[in-house]
C-alpha cells in the first residue's frame, strides 16, 4: 500500500483542525451512528476552550488504496517548537489560507519552515463563501510570498483548490462549489511525493513523544530507510553522538484516531515505537551493528523568561493539591522532556525558578495546564531575554499585523509607537485597515490589552519573532498604581463602595482577600494601601437603613496572560486551581517601603 504524509499548516483560525475533521469524515473512518461532534482532534479542555490547536496530533485515513497520514499542527508563533519538530515526518504539506485575509505573519513563519526542509506545498484557498473575499489575489499573494521565502522552482509550480471546509466542499475553481472535498484529496494524491526508498540499514528520527501509563514513554516517527521489526535490537544515536543499545517491544502505525499493533513498519509511515530506554525527541533509531545517525532537530531559541515560585500567600494550600517546591520541580521536568523550546534554570534559592519559553502565550498554557492538574505556585513579571552580540546588548524584535476599523487606526498607531514600534506598511481593506510593524518584544507584553480598549474589542493583533536587534531604549511602563490590601479580611460591600473613586476593584464584595494582596487599580501613578474589610458601625444613634445604598461597579477579571501581562516588578500572580490573585511581592507595607527598588 502506497503511503503519503502531509503536514496542514495555516494562521490561527484559517481552518486547519475544521478540515482534518471533514476529511476523516469522508473517508468514513467512522460508523455511520457515531456521533463524533466538530473539532475531534482539539482533544484537551484548553484547546477546545481557546479554540486553537496547541499539540500537534496525527491521524491516518485511507483514500483510493492509499494510506495518508494527516499531521494537523498549531498555527501560533508561540508554539513553532511543535511545528519544526512536525514538518521533520512529512513529505508534503497542506497551506490553507483564509480567501478572505490572505497570507498572515504565521503563515509565513510556518511555510518558511516547510520550504527550507524542501516540502512540496499544496495550497487550499479555504472560507470562498466570505463576503468581500478574493480568492484570485490571495492565490497571488501565496505565490509572492513563496517567491519572497527563497522557494525553488518546483516548489512554486504548487497545485491550488478552493473551497470551504466548513460546508464540506473543495473545487478547482471557486466559481464552481462541487459536493464534497475530493478535489483536495486528489490533489494530494497527484502532487504530494511518495517516500523515496533509499538503500541501507536502518535509520529513523524520533520527533515526538507520547506516554501510556501501562507502557511508559513511547516514541513517535518517520522510517527514513531500514525495516523496522517487533523486538528487534536497535541502537540509539543521541544528541551528542553517543550510541546506547535498546530493543523495540512493540511496534505501532496509525490507523483513524487510534493505533494498531504491528509486527513491522514499511519505510515511509509514520510509526509509534514501545519499550525503548532513555530516548529523547531528535535522537536517531539506528542500525545496532553499523549505526548511522540522521541530522537532529534544531529549534529556535526561547525569547521570554519568567520566575516560577511556590505558592507562599497567606492561602496557600487551601485549593491544591501540590505546593511544594519538589511538586514544581519534577512538573517542570517532566514537561522538558516532550516541550522541546522550554528551557529552565535553577536559581540560588531552592524554591525559585527560571523559566524560558517562546512568549507570554507558551509560558501561560504551561501554567494553565498545571494549575488544572492541581498544582499551586507564583509567577513573576514575563521578562524578556537579553544577549550580548558582538558586545552590543540586542532584544528580540517581532513582526507584527494589527487588523482594526480605520477610525481608531490613529490612536493605535500612537500607542505602538510609544512602545517603540516601527511601522512598515498600512493598507486599507474595506473600512478595516492592516497595519505592519517592527516593536519589540518588550513592548508587546501588555499591548493587547490596550489596544482593545481603545478600538472597542475590534483590533486583531498577530505578531512573530524577526530577530536579535540592538537595545531600544525605554518602553513605558503601566501607568497607574495598585491598590493594595492592609488587612486580611473579607471584602465588605460598604467600604469598597466609599472607595470607587479611587479606582477599579479586581475583588467581588465578600471574597476573601489577605494583607498585601493586589485588590484594584489606582486612578494615580503611585500605590496605595487601602482597608476594604471595614463594616459600617451600627449605633444607637442613627438607624441602619437611612444612608444611601451601596452601588457597587462589578469587579474587573483578569484571564492568565492578562494578569501576567498587568502585574509589575514588584508583583506576583498567584495561581491556584480555583483562583488568580494578585498580590506584592512583599507583603507588609513597611517591608516594601525597605526594599524599595
Amino acid at each position: 500500500m502506497k503511503v503519503k504524509n502531509i503536514a496542514i499548516i495555516a494562521h490561527v483560525d484559517h481552518g486547519k483542525t475544521t478540515l482534518v475533521d471533514k476529511i476523516m469524515h469522508h473517508c468514513s473512518i467512522f460508523r455511520e451512528n457515531e456521533n463524533t461532534g466538530e473539532l475531534i482532534l482539539d482533544n484537551n479542555d484548553l484547546e477546545r476552550e481557546r479554540g486553537i490547536t496547541i499539540t500537534s496530533k496525527n491521524v491516518s485515513v485511507i483514500y483510493k488504496d492509499t494510506k495518508i497520514n494527516i499531521i494537523d499542527t498549531p498555527g501560533h508563533a508561540d508554539f513553532g517548537g511543535e511545528v519544526e519538530r512536525v514538518l521533520n515526518m512529512a513529505d508534503g504539506v497542506c497551506l490553507l489560507v483564509d480567501a478572505f485575509e490572505g497570507p498572515m505573519p504565521q503563515t509565513r513563519f510556518v511555510l518558511q519552515k516547510a520550504i527550507s526542509l524542501g516540502l512540496k506545498p499544496c495550497v487550499v484557498i479555504n472560507k470562498v463563501d466570505k463576503e468581500n473575499c478574493t480568492p484570485e489575489e490571495v492565490h497571488e499573494a501565496v505565490f509572492d510570498l513563496m517567491f519572497e521565502l527563497g522557494a525553488e522552482e518546483w516548489q512554486l509550480d504548487f497545485p491550488t483548490v478552493y473551497g470551504s471546509a466548513k460546508h464540506n466542499w473543495m473545487s478547482d475553481d471557486w466559481r464552481k462549489p462541487t459536493t464534497s472535498i475530493e478535489p483536495l484529496l486528489d490533489m494530494v494524491l497527484e502532487h504530494v511525493p511518495t517516500p523515496v526508498f533509499e538503500e541501507g540499514t536502518l535509520q529513523m528520527l524520533i520527533t515526538s513523544l507520547d506516554f501510556s501509563s501501562f507502557t511508559g514513554r513511547i516514541a513517535i516517527g518517520r522510517l527514513q530507510r531500514g525495516i523496522l521489526k517487533e523486538g528487534m535490537q536497535i541502537a540509539l544515536v543521541k544528541r551528542d553522538g553517543s550510541k546506547v543499545k535498546s530493543k523495540i517491544k512493540e511496534l505501532h502505525t496509525f490507523e483513524g484516531l487510534g493505533r494498531k499493533k504491528v509486527s513491522e513498519v514499511q519505510v515511509g509511515d509514520i510509526c509509534a515505537l514501545v519499550g525503548l530506554e532513555g530516548f529523547e525527541i531528535g535522537d536517531t533509531v539506528a542500525d545496532a551493528e553499523n549505526p548511522e545517525a540522521l541530522k537532529t532537530i534544531a529549534i529556535d531559541e526561547p525569547t521570554m523568561s519568567m520566575l516560577f515560585t511556590i505558592n507562599d500567600s497567606p492561602f496557600f494550600g487551601k485549593d491544591g493539591k501540590f505546593v511544594t517546591s519538589r511538586h514544581i520541580k519534577e512538573r517542570l521536568e517532566k514537561e522538558l522532556e516532550k516541550n522541546l523550546a522550554l528551557r529552565m534554570q535553577l536559581t540560588d534559592s531552592a524554591d525559585k525558578f527560571m523559566v524560558f519559553g517562546r512568549g507570554v502565550l507558551h509560558l501561560s498554557v504551561l501554567i494553565e495546564t498545571m494549575r488544572r492538574e492541581g498544582y499551586e505556585l507564583q509567577i513573576g513579571q514575563p521578562q524578556v531575554i537579553i544577549k550580548e552580540i558582538d558586545g552590543v546588548k540586542c532584544e528580540p524584535v517581532e513582526e507584527m499585523t494589527i487588523d482594526l476599523p480605520e477610525t481608531v487606526s490613529g490612536t493605535a498607531i500612537n500607542m505602538v509607537t510609544i512602545r517603540k514600534g516601527e511601522m512598515l506598511s498600512m493598507e486599507g481593506k474595506g473600512d478595516r485597515m492592516v497595519c505592519k510593524f517592527i516593536i519589540p518584544s518588550r513592548g508587546i507584553i501588555g499591548l493587547r490589552n490596550q489596544l482593545l480598549t481603545a478600538t472597542a474589542g475590534e483590533a486583531i493583533m498577530t505578531h512573530r519573532f524577526l530577530e536579535y536587534q540592538p537595545l531600544k531604549g525605554g518602553i513605558p511602563e503601566r501607568q497607574n498604581g495598585s491598590l493594595v490590601s492592609m488587612e486580611t479580611g473579607q471584602a465588605i460591600p460598604y467600604s469598597i463602595d466609599k472607595l470607587q473613586d479611587r479606582g477599579r476593584f479586581f475583588v467581588h464584595p465578600n471574597e476573601d482577600i489577605y494583607e498585601g494582596q493586589v485588590i484594584g487599580e489606582n486612578s494615580r501613578q503611585d500605590d496605595m494601601a487601602v482597608n476594604i474589610t471595614k463594616t459600617k458601625k451600627l449605633s444607637n444613634v442613627r438607624s441602619s437603613g437611612a444612608d444611601d445604598k451601596a452601588r457597587i461597579i462589578p469587579a474587573i477579571k483578569f484571564s492568565l496572560e492578562e494578569a501576567l501581562e498587568y502585574i509589575q516588578k514588584d508583583e506576583y500572580v498567584e495561581v491556584t486551581p480555583n483562583h488568580l490573585r494578585l498580590r506584592k511581592i512583599y507583603l507588609k507595607e513597611v517591608d516594601r517601603k525597605r526594599n524599595k527598588m
